[in-house]
């Protein structure tokens, strides 16, 4: 269910927005957004995993606040984060 250290490298590197860059919202909505993914997979062949549930709902909650923090600074930004990402649709 979490993402391999290879995977949390390659999704660092493609969305920074310098070198060494891991804590900017872009890298981090691209981690939570590759960690909603998985868990989402998962419920398909568990779908009474509660506890995992609460998880991924915090998971969301989570990457929520950091799309409306770069809403609200930068609305270009966020249109290009969430196209890259393919959240919305």
């Amino acid at each position: 269910m979490s993402i391999t250290a290879e995977r949390k490298q390659t999704l660092i590197t493609e969305y920074a927005t310098k070198a060494g860059d891991t804590g900017s919202p872009e890298v981090q909505v691209a981690i939570l957004t590759e960690r909603i993914t998985n868990l989402t997979e998962h419920f398909k062949s568990h779908a009474k995993d509660n506890h995992s549930r609460r998880g991924l709902l915090k998971l969301v909650s989570q990457r929520r606040q950091l799309l409306d923090y770069v809403k609200k600074n930068d609305e270009a930004r966020y249109k290009k984060l969430i196209e890259r990402l393919g959240i919305r649709r």
